[in-house]
């Protein structure tokens, strides 16, 4: 308003009681609403998940360990950026690493991304995730393994790809890692790998993608946070009931 001038009425309006037909209306939209949530609920659980693909879980690991030969073989997913696969990490990685040298089993790593945007930079799971992959076109396993732990140690720090390739090169990484790292160039890469591994694991648990996660010939293991009877089950020779 300007020049003290008074708010403008129109004389002619005058409000509406909700005659009978407005309540017809809204009493048709309320159940188109609670058809749509009743049909969302039948459908998600009436959905259905294709069994496993194993080709594609070998095809899209990471890192792979031990020999072809073990019997038997566990899919390890994990984030980076994730604070329960930092702690699976402290109970259950040296115990893996001694069954992969003791030839018991052989383990596909899968660095999922899907906590990107709980980062700083917003994309710190793919960046390690790449990391990672770089480690495993150039490196052996033992530089995979310091570099998997040293990066959960940092979980939450949010490292620069030079930051991570300094690690690498700590860990004994050679010059075509460091670069590798440090230019991020398998990124993309690494994204898309974490995408078919997920779509795998939510075949597996019916949608329900969370890490730490290990699967056992497709299933999922359980009690995988209660130290390492898990681990010792499948060694002496138990599948997973689920």
């Amino acid at each position: 308003m300007t020049n003290g001038d008074k708010p403008r009425e129109n004389p002619d309006y005058q409000p509406q009681s909700a005659g009978p037909s407005s309540y017809l209306f809204i009493g048709i939209g309320l159940l188109v609403v609670a058809a749509l949530v009743i049909g969302g609920f039948i459908w998600m659980t009436h959905k259905t998940y294709p069994p496993v693909d194993d080709k594609v879980l070998a095809e899209n690991a990471s890192f792979i360990v031990g020999e072809k030969t073990a019997p038997e073989t566990i899919d390890v997913f994990e984030d980076f950026h994730c604070e329960h696969c930092k702690k699976f990490e402290q109970q259950s990685g040296a115990a893996i690493q001694q069954a992969v040298v003791d030839g018991r089993i052989r383990v596909r790593y899968h660095m999922l991304n899907f906590l990107d945007k709980d980062s700083g930079s917003g994309d710190y799971s793919s960046r390690s995730a790449g990391a990672v992959l770089c480690v495993a076109r150039n490196d052996g396993r033992d530089i995979f393994w310091k570099l998997h732990s040293q990066l959960f140690e940092k979980s939450g720090d949010d490292l620069t790809n030079q930051q991570i390739a300094d690690l690498a090169a700590a860990d004994g990484a050679g010059a075509a890692t460091r670069d590798c790292i440090a230019s991020g160039r398998l990124v993309d890469e690494a994204r898309a790998m974490s995408d078919a591994s997920k779509q795998q694991l939510s075949n597996s648990t019916e949608g329900q993608v969370a890490t730490p996660t290990v699967l056992l010939a497709g299933k999922q293991v359980e009690n995988i946070m209660d130290g390492t009877a898990w681990l010792d089950k499948i060694i002496a020779g138990q599948k997973p009931t689920g």
